[in-house]
């Protein structure tokens, strides 16, 4: 399969890992969470192991991520989701699309999947649906414009970034609006995004679902349940893009 160079709507270059796969006409996009990136071990993994059983994997880094074009103080879920859409943008016709998010790209997906057909499958990985909420337990202690989040000086935090997460508020009105086949997968030990956002998620969406908890799992997962979550996936995907 082969792709041109993506760019988002600004003009600014995606960075982007391909992992081919035996099977013909589809594609696994992932997408990241909040200060990642597409290498990230989860994604890595993930790409690995799904390409390994045949779907070609497309990891992405959001703009102002990695080694994409960008600033990271222009960073919100609304520009992933737009990134999100150029991508698509550039995918073949008759290519079917599932999308993978973490976290924030969890949210990116739902938003997205919501209001673009496009995306015929959507996985959530330790997917964030409290947007407003997440603000304030993790940065309400911060001030905008001078502290950065988690301590990483390139990731500084923004008045833009939080108004639009509190904008979001939660996805939860989109959730009820997914109409395409959804697996939520969640670490019981995740102590970034609640388990309880997946859980809200599954109960408030009306389309195909299915929910996997993962004991003893946190937000990154790690070498013991990554086959867990590989194996979820697949399976998932063998249903519904196959």
């Amino acid at each position: 399969m082969n792709f041109p160079e993506f760019r988002n709507r600004e003009g600014e270059k995606l960075d982007t890992s391909f992992h081919p796969g035996s099977r013909e006409g589809v594609l696994l996009i992932l997408g990241h969470g909040l200060t990642g990136n597409k290498d990230r071990p989860l994604l890595v993994e993930l790409a690995k192991g799904l390409s390994k059983r045949g779907w070609p994997c497309l990891r992405l880094s959001f703009a102002g991520n990695g080694n994409s074009e960008g600033r990271f103080e222009d960073v919100t879920i609304t520009k992933g989701t737009e990134d999100l859409q150029a991508v698509l943008d550039a995918i073949p016709s008759g290519v079917q699309v599932a999308y993978c998010g973490h976290s924030m790209g969890g949210a990116i997906g739902t938003l997205t999947a919501a209001a673009d057909v496009r995306i015929q499958v959507l996985i959530t990985v330790s997917g964030m649906v409290y947007t407003a909420n997440f603000v304030e337990r993790e940065f309400d202690d911060l001030t905008p414009g001078e502290d950065v989040m988690w301590e990483d000086p390139k990731c500084p935090l923004t008045q833009a970034f939080i108004d639009d997460l509190n904008d979001i508020g939660d996805t939860l009105d989109v959730a009820h609006e997914i109409d395409v086949p959804w697996l939520l997968v969640h670490g019981t030990d995740d102590d970034v995004i609640p388990i309880l956002d997946s859980e809200d998620a599954f109960a408030t969406t009306e389309t195909v679902k299915e929910i996997i908890e993962i004991d003893g799992a946190d937000h990154s997962f790690d070498a013991e349940s990554y086959p867990q979550v590989i194996d979820a996936i697949d399976a998932w995907l063998n249903e519904h893009l196959s």
